[in-house]
C-alpha cells in the first residue's frame, strides 16, 4: 500500500525553495470555510485556565469546535481574517505564546500517561517544560521549521515510533537521545536530556546549512550531510553534556492509551477518551477542562485528564460518554480518523467525516479507517495498519497493508472494509 506523503521513501534528495508554509496562531492558513489557527501545545500539557480561554476563542472567533492533531496540538477553524490581533492577545493570556519568533518550532510530543498510571516508569512530562523554555530561549532554534518534531518517550514506545526528528527515550535514571532513522543514540544523565535534545536539533541545523537543500527535517538530509551519533556525542561533550553511544530500542507498536479510567499510584486516577474523527466542541471541551483542571492532548487525538481519583473517575467517565467522547476501547468510532474534507478544504472531494460517521457504527474492526478526500492523506495515523480509504470523482478507493488499491463504491464500502479487515494482520490495539 503506498505510504502517506510524509512517511514514503525518497530516492532523490530533497530540496526547498522556500520555507515551509505550516500554519501557527500568528500565521493563519486560509482556507474554505475561513481561516484556521494551530496553537502548538507542548507535550500536551494544558492548564485548565488556558483550555478555558481556547473554547472562548473557538466560540467567540471560530465555527465553536477544537481540532485536535497529530501532534497533540490544538487548532482553531472558521476564523475570520482580522481576527489575528485578537486571538494573539487572548493567546499571550493564556501563556500559549512565551516567544511569538518561535511558536511554530514548539513541536513536542510526550507519552500522555508519563506518571499517570502504575507502570513505575519515569515521568517525562517533566522534561516537556525544560525543553519549551530552552528552545523559546535560543535564537538559532526559530530556524526550524514548522514540521521539526521532538518526541520525548517515557520507555514505553508510544511516541518514539512518531517520527520525530530527535528523540528522548527515558532508560532508567538517563536518556537516550537520537535522531530520525539512527540506530544508535547517545546515553546521557536524566537531568541533561532536554538540553541534548537542543544540541541534537542545532547539529540538525548546521547539517542542513551544509547542504544547502533548505531541509524541514532530518529525514530529508541528503546521504552526504546524514547526521552521524559520534559526531552528535562530541557535539554533546563541548556542550558539558556527556554521554556513550547505545543502541536505539527496538521499535513497539506506537499506539495511543485505551480509552477509559487509568488506575495511578496511591488512589490517584486519570481519564482516557478520544475525540470522535479529532473535533470536540467547545462544550465538551470545557467539560474535559473542568475535571481535573489540567488536560494532556495526545497524538492520537485524544485527551487524557488527569487529577482524579478512583471514586471521581467512573461518574467524570459516565459525563464524558453522555456528552459523545469516545470512551470505552470497543467504541467503533475508536478506529476511524478522517482529514478535513468538504467544506472546509478546497481540495477534498468529498465530505469524509460525513460519510466516515454514517458507515462507522456498520464496520466496527479492529484496523483504524482512515479517510481522506484527496490524494495528500493529511492526519494520516502512525504506528499501526490502517485500511486506507481516498476520495475520488467516482467515490472511493480503498487499500489495506498487502493489498492493492481498488475501487469501491459509498454502497460497497462496508462489505470492501470488512474483506480488507479479514485479510489484513492485526495490530496491537
Amino acid at each position: 500500500m503506498p505510504q502517506p506523503p510524509s512517511a514514503a521513501s525518497r530516492d532523490e534528495p530533497v530540496i526547498r525553495e522556500r520555507g515551509d508554509a505550516c500554519p501557527g496562531a500568528l500565521r493563519l492558513h486560509a482556507a474554505d470555510d475561513g481561516f484556521l489557527a494551530r496553537i502548538r501545545i507542548p507535550g500536551g500539557l494544558l492548564d485548565g485556565p488556558a483550555a478555558l480561554l481556547l473554547a472562548d476563542a473557538a466560540e467567540r472567533l471560530g465555527d465553536g469546535h477544537l481540532d485536535l492533531t497529530s501532534r497533540g496540538n490544538a487548532q482553531l477553524r472558521g476564523l475570520g481574517e482580522s481576527c489575528g490581533g485578537e486571538l494573539a492577545e487572548l493567546l499571550g493570556r493564556a501563556g500559549l505564546l512565551p516567544a511569538p519568533s518561535h511558536e511554530r518550532v514548539r513541536n513536542v510530543v510526550a507519552s500522555p500517561l508519563a506518571g499517570l498510571d502504575r507502570a513505575g516508569l519515569p515521568d517525562v512530562s517533566g522534561w516537556v517544560p525544560l525543553l519549551d523554555r530552552l528552545l523559546c530561549a535560543d535564537p538559532g532554534a526559530a530556524r526550524l521549521s514548522g514540521r521539526f518534531l521532538f518526541a520525548l518517550d517515557d520507555g514505553r514506545g508510544d511516541v518514539a515510533p512518531l517520527a520525530g526528528d530527535v528523540t528522548l527515550t527515558a532508560c532508567g535514571d538517563g536518556a537516550l537521545v537520537w535522531t530520525a532513522g539512527s540506530p544508535e543514540g547517545v546515553l546521557v544523565a536524566g537531568g541533561d536530556a532536554p538540553r541534548a535534545a537542543l544540541v541534537a536539533a542545532s547539529y540538525f541545523l548546521d547539517a542542513s546549512g551544509r547542504a544547502g537543500t533548505r531541509a524541514w527535517r532530518v529525514s530529508e538530509l541528503p546521504a552526504e550531510h546524514a547526521l552521524d551519533v559520534r559526531v552528535l556525542a562530541d557535539q554533546l561533550a563541548a556542550a558539558g553534556i556527556p554521554g556513550r553511544v547505545a543502541d536505539v530500542p527496538a521499535p513497539r507498536a506506537g499506539d495511543g492509551p485505551e480509552p477509559g479510567i487509568v488506575a495511578g499510584p496511591g488512589g490517584a486516577a486519570a481519564l482516557s477518551v478520544l475525540a470522535p474523527l479529532g473535533r470536540l466542541t467547545a462544550a465538551q471541551w470545557r467539560l474535559l477542562a473542568g475535571l481535573g483542571g489540567r488536560m494532556r492532548l495526545t497524538p492520537w487525538r485524544g485527551v487524557v485528564v488527569p487529577g482524579l481519583t478512583h471514586r471521581t473517575a467512573g461518574p467524570a467517565l459516565d459525563a464524558l460518554a453522555a456528552a459523545g467522547l469516545v470512551t470505552a476501547p470497543g467504541d467503533p468510532r475508536r478506529s476511524v480518523t478522517a482529514c478535513t474534507g468538504r467544506p472546509g478544504c478546497a481540495k477534498s472531494r468529498a465530505d469524509v467525516r460525513a460519510d466516515a460517521r454514517a458507515l462507522a457504527a456498520r464496520t466496527a474492526g479492529p484496523l483504524p479507517v482512515h479517510w481522506s478526500g484527496c490524494e495528500r492523506r493529511c492526519g494520516h495515523p502512525r504506528g499501526t495498519a490502517w485500511v486506507d480509504l481516498v476520495a475520488t470523482l467516482d467515490g472511493y478507493e480503498i487499500s489495506a497493508p498487502g493489498r492493492p488499491a481498488a475501487p469501491a463504491a459509498h454502497a460497497d464500502l462496508a462489505e470492501a472494509l470488512t474483506a480488507a479487515r479479514s485479510t489484513t494482520p492485526s495490530p496491537s490495539l
